[in-house]
């Protein structure tokens, strides 16, 4: 691979690695009970709003392995997530309710769900990148950039990235080839002087391929080889984590020399 003139990175996988925090269900439909209440929307118990949202995170996840197989798909909509996946079965007005607020409901079911950690090398390469004077931008998938942008701006992440672009915020997600496309127009590039790194064979190596990427990266984290069908296009290298896309970088750097 040549000399990138950017370097787009995924969110979970990539740049960050996640765990799942123990409870977060019950902790939202705590949350969520208590509004209704408030609301005077008292027909569900709590046990039924923590089974529905159970049902519906694993409905959502269906749904995404679907879509990772057109070529453009839209994102899933807030208020879709929650008045169709969660809620399609409550009473009216605590439908409307979630529907309603949905944008911060969606926020704060990603708050609770998972713990994230820079991942190994991470802001190595991005330092690296700046002194060769390559933006990096982060093309992920989010069914809320807002988690995902907190994170960056508490980690200091945020001030190493040129672009920060999420499915949730652009209404399409990978492996839709738009989404490298809005980060290359908005840096400046074209699709063939970028790389791109992910972590999933489906949303992300596809997603290069169809974008027509200089680089296609796969780096390896949980779930990396759990595909939900054969991708028949393969990445041009895989890593472990941030170390060994800097190696790559480094190399492409020497080899432009």
């Amino acid at each position: 691979m040549r000399r990138p003139r950017a370097l787009l990175l995924d969110f979970g996988g990539v740049l960050v690695e996640t765990s799942r925090r123990e409870g977060w269900s019950a902790a939202l439909a705590k949350e969520v009970h208590a509004a209704l209440v408030r609301a005077g929307c008292g027909d569900l118990d709590v046990t039924a709003v923590e089974t529905d949202i159970k049902a519906g995170v694993a409905a959502d996840k269906c749904w995404k392995d679907a879509m990772s197989r057109l070529y453009a798909p839209a994102e899933m909509t807030h208020a879709g997530f929650w008045g169709d996946y969660v809620a399609a079965d409550w009473p009216a007005p605590a439908r409307q309710l979630v529907v309603t607020h949905a944008t911060p409901l969606c926020q704060r079911m990603g708050e609770l769900r998972q713990e994230r950690r820079i991942r190994p090398g991470i802001p190595e390469l991005l330092d690296a990148a700046a002194d060769h004077g390559i933006p990096c931008a982060v093309v992920s998938n989010s069914l809320s950039a807002a988690v995902h942008r907190n994170f960056t701006a508490a980690t200091g992440l945020a001030e190493k990235l040129a672009l920060e672009v999420y499915s949730d915020e652009a209404g399409v997600r990978k492996p839709n080839p738009e989404m490298i496309w809005i980060a290359t127009r908005a840096l400046g590039v074209e699709p063939g002087d970028a790389w791109y790194a992910g972590d999933n064979f489906d949303r992300d190596v596809l997603c290069g391929h169809r974008a027509g990427v200089g680089g296609n990266v796969l780096m390896v984290a949980g779930g990396t080889y759990d595909v939900p069908y054969e991708v028949r296009c393969r990445p041009d290298a895989v890593v472990d984590d941030g170390h060994g896309l800097l190696e790559l970088l480094t190399n492409a750097m020497e080899g432009d020399a």
